[in-house]
Parts: C-alpha cells; sequence; structure tokens
C-alpha cells in the first residue's frame, strides 16, 4: 500500500516495459550469441530460453512440429526446460490476493515459500486449506500476458520486415508457429480452462477405477490461479520405491497404455505432455497431472488414424496411401507412384518385426518424414498426438519394457471397431448393395450393347489421368531425343561418305569440305550422347 492507500500491481512492471526497449534487449540477445555466423539447433535452443517465456513456449510448439522443422531441429527443441527462473514470494502472495479480493491468511493456514514447481507461464506452491486440507497453488506469472503478447507483435514485425527485405528463411513458416504458439499460450494463461479439461478427463474416466486426476477447488479458482489437491504418491518411474510398495510394473505399464489409447481412439482429448513427471501412483491409481497442454483429435481424424494404425499392422500399402489423400492437405502434384515406393520399402523395413520391435513413435515419424517429402501435411491434433506416443513409448520402455504400445493399441482398435458394429445395420447394407449389384449385373447387357454401338460410330472417348506419370514422361522424351540423335548421326555420316565418294567442290586436301563438315558435325552430336549415357550410368 502507498501512503494515500494505492495499491501498485507490480506484476504488471515487466508486462509494461517498452517495445522498443524490449527490441533493444531481443537485439542485444541475438548479438551475442552471434546469429550472424549461422544458427545451429544447439544455438537456437539456448537462444530461445534467454529471450524469455514467449519464446521458450515457441520452441516447444515448434518441436512438435516435425512435419514443418527438420528433424535435429525438433530433437533439441525438445529438450527446453520447464523449470526456469524462479518469481518471489511477494509476487506470488500478491497475485493471490489480487484474484481472491482477500488476504492469503484469510484462505490458507500456510504457504510454502519455495516453489515446488516453475514454468514459463506459471509457478506451483504448497499449501494448506483452512479445513486441513493439503493443495497446490498454481499461479500465473506476473504480466506473463501484456510480456507473450508484445513479444508476439514484435515478432509478427520482425517477419513482415524479413518479407520486404527478401531475406530467406528456407520453407518454414514462422507466422504458422507464432500464430499457434499464441493459441496454446493463450489457452493455458487461462486457469478455468485447465480445470474444465482436468473436469472432462475425470468424466470421461469415471468408470475406470485405476485412473485419477488430482480434484480441483472450484470456489478457489480464477483465470489467473488455479487450487487443487496435492497428489501424494510416487512417480511412475520410481520403480525401486513402487516395488517395495508390492505393485505390478507390468501391470501398471498395461493399464498406462490402455488408457492413454482411449484418452486418443474412444474420447478425442488426450495428455499432449505424458512424461514421467505428469504420471503419479497413489492408493493403486494412475494419477494424471498437469493437463494445461492437451490435445484434441475430431472423430473424422481419429477414424483415419485407427485405419492407419490398422493399415501399418497389415502392411495395406493401398489403404495407407488412400488414407492420406483424402485428407485434401496436398499443397502441389505428387508422384503416386514414388509414395507408393515409399510406403513400400517403410513397411518391409518392419515387416519381418514382431510386436514387441515396433514403436509406433518411430513409425509415425517415418511417415511424417514421407509425407513431408510428398507435400502431404498432417492436421495439428495428430502432429502433437505423435510427440504424446513418442513420450509415453519412453515411459514404458523405462518402466514396463515388456508391454508394446503397437500391440495394446492394434488390439484395442480392432477391438473397438467390431465393437462399433450395429449387425442389424451391416446386415441391411449388406442386403441393399447385393440388390443394387444385382440390378447393375442385369443391365450389363443392355450397356455393352450401346457402349459398342457409340464406339462403330466414332464417338468413344477415353480420359487417362496421368497424375503420377510425370517423372516417366520426362524419362521417355530425354530417351526419345537422344534416338533422335543418334539417328541424325548416322544420317550425316551415311550422308558425308556420299559426298566424299563424289566429285564435289569446294575440296580440302582432296575431300569436299561438305563432306568434312558432315563428318564433324556427326562427331560431335556422338560424343554428346556417349558423355549422356556416361553421366547416366
Amino acid at each position: 500500500m502507498t501512503s494515500k492507500g494505492i495499491k501498485i500491481d507490480h506484476s504488471q512492471v515487466e508486462g509494461n516495459k517498452s517495445s522498443a526497449a524490449r527490441l533493444v534487449e531481443m537485439v542485444g540477445t541475438l548479438r551475442r550469441h552471434g546469429v550472424i555466423y549461422g544458427v545451429s539447433p544447439e544455438k537456437l535452443k539456448l537462444i530461445l530460453e534467454d529471450l524469455g517465456p514467449t519464446y521458450v513456449k515457441l520452441g516447444q510448439i515448434m518441436s512438435m512440429r516435425a512435419d514443418m522443422l527438420p528433424k535435429e531441429y525438433c530433437q533439441v527443441l525438445a529438450g527446453l526446460r520447464t523449470d526456469v527462473k524462479t518469481i518471489s514470494y511477494e509476487d506470488v502472495v500478491r497475485v493471490i490476493e489480487t484474484e481472491q479480493g482477500a488476504g492469503v491468511d484469510e484462505i490458507f493456514q500456510e504457504i510454502s515459500k519455495e516453489p515446488i514447481g516453475s514454468g514459463s507461464i506459471a509457478q506451483v506452491h504448497k499449501a494448506i486449506l483452512k479445513n486441513e486440507k493439503t493443495v497446490v497453488i498454481k499461479v500465473q506469472r506476473p504480466g506473463i500476458y501484456q510480456t507473450m503478447e508484445r513479444d508476439v507483435h514484435l515478432l509478427k514485425k520482425a517477419i513482415s520486415l524479413m518479407k520486404i527485405l527478401k531475406i530467406s528463411v528456407g520453407k518454414i513458416d514462422f507466422k504458422m508457429f507464432i500464430d499457434e504458439m499464441w493459441a496454446t499460450a493463450q489457452q493455458e494463461m487461462n486457469f478455468i480452462t485447465e480445470a474444465d479439461y482436468i473436469q472432462e478427463f475425470t468424466d470421461l474416466n469415471a468408470n475406470i477405477n485405476y485412473i485419477a486426476f488430482p480434484q480441483v477447488e472450484r470456489y478457489l479458482t480464477t483465470p489467473r490461479v488455479l487450487v487443487m489437491e496435492y497428489v501424494e504418491g510416487v512417480q511412475i518411474d520410481e520403480l525401486a520405491q513402487l516395488e517395495q510398495l508390492g505393485y505390478d510394473i507390468n501391470g501398471i505399464g498395461l493399464k498406462l497404455a490402455e488408457n492413454y489409447i482411449k484418452q486418443i481412439v474412444d474420447d478425442g482429448l488426450f495428455h499432449a505432455d505424458p512424461h514421467p513427471g505428469n504420471i503419479y501412483i497413489r492408493d493403486g491409481k494412475i494419477v494424471w497431472l498437469d493437463l494445461g497442454m492437451v490435445g484434441r483429435i475430431n472423430n473424422r481424424d481419429r477414424m483415419l488414424l485407427k485405419k492407419t494404425i490398422l493399415a501399418i499392422v497389415q502392411h495395406d500399402i493401398e489403404g495407407l496411401i488412400e488414407i492420406f489423400l483424402v485428407l485434401d492437405t496436398i499443397k502441389g502434384s505428387f508422384n503416386r507412384t514414388k509414395l507408393y515406393e515409399d510406403f513400400e520399402i517403410l513397411l518391409a523395413r518392419h515387416a519381418d518385426m514382431d510386436f514387441a520391435g515396433l514403436h509406433l513413435g518411430q513409425i509415425m515419424e517415418e511417415v511424417k518424414d514421407i509425407l513431408v517429402y510428398h507435400q502431404i501435411s498432417l492436421p495439428s491434433g495428430i502432429t502433437m498426438l505423435g510427440r504424446g506416443i513418442v513420450t509415453i513409448e519412453g515411459v514404458l520402455k523405462v518402466c514396463s519394457p515388456q508391454v508394446n504400445f503397437v500391440e495394446v493399441m492394434a488390439n484395442h482398435i480392432a477391438g473397438s471397431i467390431l465393437k462399433g458394429i450395429d449387425l442389424k445395420r451391416e446386415i441391411l447394407l449388406t442386403a441393399s448393395s447385393l440388390r443394387s449389384f444385382t440390378k447393375s449385373t442385369l443391365a450389363l447387357p443392355e450397356q455393352l450393347s450401346n457402349f459398342l454401338k457409340v464406339a462403330m460410330r466414332g464417338q468413344t472417348k477415353i480420359n487417362i489421368d496421368l497424375s503420377s506419370a510425370n517423372e516417366p514422361a520426362r524419362r521417355a522424351d530425354r530417351m526419345i531425343n537422344k534416338l533422335t540423335i543418334g539417328i541424325l548421326s548416322s544420317s550425316l555420316i551415311i550422308g558425308s561418305s556420299i559426298i566424299c565418294a563424289s566429285n564435289v567442290t569446294p575440296r580440302l586436301f582432296g575431300t569436299p569440305v561438305l563432306g568434312i563438315t558432315g563428318y564433324l558435325i556427326a562427331l560431335l552430336l556422338s560424343g554428346w550422347i556417349i558423355i549422356k549415357i556416361i553421366r547416366n550410368k
């Protein structure tokens, strides 16, 4: 409080820093890291960490987009630290009192002064309510919204300037990354949304007795403060402690895989960051924590995902290609023959492996690489899912190596597809299809007769789609060109020989000049063809 009784909110100081001052700070950071000498993945990671929370969040989003960014950059950016510089206890108290409209002593018996976690957007403290219940308080960083909003504005200006100056950044769409990062950050900065997600996850898993989520204290939760129960359990990768408590580690791994697959293919709402620190075991239950970053998959993409998994498991190349073509995200022309060959090579590489040797995350990364090469993009929910699956498979590898995620998923999908079949409806559809087939078959002789009549009148037209034949056509064109030049060379040699046998003038060293010229041209053309053949092997 000031002498006039006016409360000053210092949380806005960082957020209100002028754009000019922030720009100077950013330029200084870039200069310190020597960006003019190039930017490696490791250097980019350090730069983003030094630039602050906006850029850390941007890097985290970029690391999930292997379909848009080189793989080596994604791998390094995935290691961006989640623990960042802490904010003072006084700032934490100030934010809580501003949001609650009351002193912390009126709500809590005690708040730990040392945080138990510190991220780019929020900081977490352990506390005890007046009713003796132990909770955690997630407090948003002071001025973080204003800071990130200003940085996003500056980034967009920088992108516009790069376009004006025609500075090449390759095929990376930085504007898309910034828009996605800002949308994700805004979602994470509203703790009411996170509380809603926790409730939705709780409702979707209400009938599963081995899954739990932290209970939210709704009456104390605001957009900038989230209060929920403190989960006192064992982190899933603390294997020695779990075994000491009598847990079946493989059983836990199987249940974890089953539930994550349910989140993906049944619910369409999944935990996007399932690392060991966000998975605890308490009273025989798997407790999912930190639901600020979640992914959604709509019904169409979920069905496509199911078909993709089954196509991979069954080595159905044609089916796999058709799945990606219906995405309608093809950016340009593509070579269907080459696409088929690439998928054939991918599936052949995994054909001899049993389920124990298959890793879905790795296969999804390989599929993504093929699609990027052929300019076919994936829905953003699927790309986020790929990162989640890689993470969960890593958890299973450490905790329950005998549990194979691909096998569990294939069985779950096969079961869910069979479960979703309405037998009566399928019989009616089959009967209807059989009736249509019979009707079409009976009409076939008449249609064939009409076709022959039209053909005999010379009115038949055939349309052929050669969308995948561009490369073979170019090769044939080059081959015909070489053949034509070869024939021309032969003709010149024969013609020159005839001329040399005649008395045509003028002559050079007793030989007609026209004949010598023909021989030289034939020699040059033949040499050119031989060089081309040697180069093309």
